[in-house]
């Protein structure tokens, strides 16, 4: 029999984290049974705290991500493309950080853990004034209420306060101090959060070549929809699916940088580093690059491998986009103390030569009759850099359904779609005295299924938005003469203050967000994506380029 051992399962080292003082109020020491020293907690401080840290990530990122962005603008390997998003991002990252318009127009879910000494104090309503921190942010910035509460099994309402959060506390003595409260908050958005993946595997999957010819294949379908480069985190292993699936999530936030880097009969869990690199490799070599084109998909990979169940073995795989939003902030008795974010992105910004800002953009007069602005399109080649500049139509999910249950119904068009090319995108809300509020673009696949009904009828024939899409809508675009342009997914901020001059409501004003809206934009980025010949940029970088065996 072996001697009982115990480790946890996720040994976190040292915490290096540059933290700054919130305040040195409201958290005090007494005195207990024993001599033992506790910590108090004021309620109002969860609510200080978490307010605080979600307005830091709607606007700052860290450091380490920011350096990362200039670094492929410095990577003499990186293609145009990549360096253009790099900027664009940065510029992005520039405007959020004066704290007017968040960094995306999908302000997420808060998402909140937390890990509790067993000598703090509290009132006992440690969740619900979190919470309260997290409304008090959502409904005093310019953020974007996303949180549908369900009224029925089929009717749901947005709640209009962006609650309810997920809000997980823990038990626990973090970093072994009993008389500290740690947290991790995050902002995660619908388009990351869909891109998190788990696949029931078995044993045969685990050696390198059959792992590597896996992952070839899998990373592919991540797509670009949820605004590339990212910080990929993949998980082999798990006591359960739940465990990996959480494990990815954490490890795509960089919590669990500093686990083991060797595995032990402890069971604990520990990352390769050298599959780390042998991945990011992998995903270097697809060609998708940061959105449209190149080497840079993922930013860095973090590869964690846990212990396993003998007939399981779950592999969890997650991302953090572009809006690469969490921090940590920890209660002790030298007071409240957040995570130090950039505040000053502009340092990471390059200097602009000639060089950077000769590569040929196609203006696009969108002013015109919609024939013309399809028969210009048509000059170019798929990966066309393009400057638009006119009026866009602005609709996204809920638009799309009820525009066709109208077609359904034997009613034409709506004429707005006949003239004018269509933005998928909800905007965050609009701070005094600008135009719009953050405002960028929406996942295109989901409205593939309107595009074929929609062009048919006449509309819909120019289309606006982030990532791949589906062979429907290829096949529909060359059959109707239709274009599918990729915005830059991130920068919703630097198209909100710089791009987008003037906004109104044409349609379904009671829906918020989702209304139909028309713009007016001013060389706004973009770039053909499929036109009407059949061609889909992302139809070869999809295909997997390792052969893929029975396992």
């Amino acid at each position: 029999m072996t001697d009982f051992a115990y480790s946890s399962l996720l040994p976190l080292g040292a915490d290096t984290t540059d933290y700054r003082l919130v305040t040195d109020e409201g958290v005090d020491v007494v005195s207990g049974p024993g001599g033992r020293k506790f910590l108090t907690i004021e309620p109002e401080i969860f609510t200080q705290l978490t307010a605080e840290a979600m307005h830091d990530i709607a606007h700052y990122l860290r450091p380490a991500h920011l350096a990362q962005l200039t670094s492929i603008i410095d990577d003499p390997l990186s293609s145009p493309n990549d360096r253009f998003v790099a900027k664009d991002l940065l510029h992005n990252a520039n405007i959020a950080a004066g704290g007017v318009l968040p960094m995306c127009q999908d302000t997420g879910t808060a998402i909140v853990m937390g890990k509790r000494g067993r000598h703090v104090l509290t009132d006992g309503d440690d969740e619900a004034n979190i919470a309260r921190g997290v409304y008090e942010a959502y409904t005093s910035l310019n953020l974007r209420y996303s949180q549908l509460a369900p009224l029925t099994t089929w009717d749901e309402r947005n709640t209009g306060t962006n609650l309810p959060a997920q809000i997980e506390l823990y038990a626990e003595d973090p970093d072994g101090h009993p008389d500290a409260y740690k947290f991790l908050f995050m902002a995660k958005g619908g388009g990351s959060a869909n891109k998190s993946y788990l696949y029931q595997e078995t044993k045969a999957l685990l050696n390198p070549a059959s792992f590597m010819r896996f992952l070839d294949e899998k990373l592919r379908l991540i797509g670009t929809s949820a605004c590339p480069p990212y910080h990929l985190a993949i998980v082999i292993g798990g006591t359960s699916a739940e465990h990996a699936l959480k494990t990815a999530k954490l490890a795509s936030a960089k919590y669990l940088d500093n686990l083991p880097s060797a595995g032990s009969m402890l069971a604990h869990g520990f990352r390769d580093v050298e599959l780390e690199a042998e991945v990011l490799e992998l995903t270097r070599n697809f060609g998708i690059g940061a959105q449209f084109g190149g080497r840079y998909f993922c930013h860095d990979v973090r590869v964690i491998r846990l212990p396993r169940h003998g007939a399981s073995c779950p592999v969890a795989i997650a991302v953090s986009c572009s809006a690469d939003r969490q921090a940590l902030a920890k209660i002790t008795p030298s007071g409240v103390w957040l995570e130090r974010l950039e505040t000053d992105p502009a340092r990471y910004l390059p200097e602009v030569t000639a060089e950077d800002v000769s590569d040929e953009v196609v203006k696009i007069d969108l002013n015109r009759p919609m024939a013309e602005i399809r028969a210009e399109l048509a000059q170019h080649p798929v990966k066309t850099r393009l400057s638009l500049s006119g009026p866009l139509v602005v609709a996204r999910d809920i638009a799309h359904a009820k525009i066709a249950e109208r077609l359904d119904a034997g009613e034409p068009m709506p004429q707005y779609l006949r003239d004018h090319a269509v933005y998928y995108a909800g905007p965050a809300k609009t701070p005094e005295g600008y135009a719009s509020g953050s405002f960028g673009p929406t996942t295109a696949g989901r409205m593939d299924a309107y595009v074929e009904k929609f062009q048919a009828a006449g509309g819909s024939y120019v289309m606006l938005a982030k990532g791949n899409r589906s062979g429907q809508v290829t096949k529909a675009c060359q059959a109707y003469g239709g274009f599918y342009l990729g915005s830059i997914g991130g920068p919703a901020a630097r198209l909100a203050q710089d791009c987008i001059k003037k906004v109104e409501v044409l349609e379904y004003a009671e829906l918020g967000m989702e209304a139909v809206w028309k713009i007016e934009v001013e060389d706004f980025p973009a770039f053909i994506v499929v036109d009407d010949k059949g061609n889909d940029f992302f139809a070869e970088t999809s295909k997997p380029t390792l052969t893929i065996g029975r396992r």
